[in-house]
């Protein structure tokens, strides 16, 4: 599910900590560790920098909430 969340664009550092407790570094980690190797550099191509990917940088008028992010993409089981 973390790499599920950190691999959605809208779904920030921030929100992945509050939900399961795993910083930024152990999010990168997790994944430099579990995808092959082009897909994390192609992942850490997109996010770093990305606003969308970090609270701080967000702008106040962003319409959603990024805790139900992804949520439609899991199959219901």
């Amino acid at each position: 599910m973390i790499i599920q969340r950190a691999w959605e664009d809208r779904t920030t550092f921030e929100t992945i900590q509050s939900q399961w407790g795993v910083s930024e570094s152990d999010v990168i980690w997790i994944m430099r560790n579990h995808l092959k190797s082009s897909s994390f550099k192609m992942w850490r191509m997109r996010v770093r920098g990305r606003v969308t990917k970090h609270r701080a940088l967000r702008s106040a008028e962003m319409p959603y909430s990024d805790h139900k992010i992804a949520d439609h993409r899991r199959p219901h089981c």
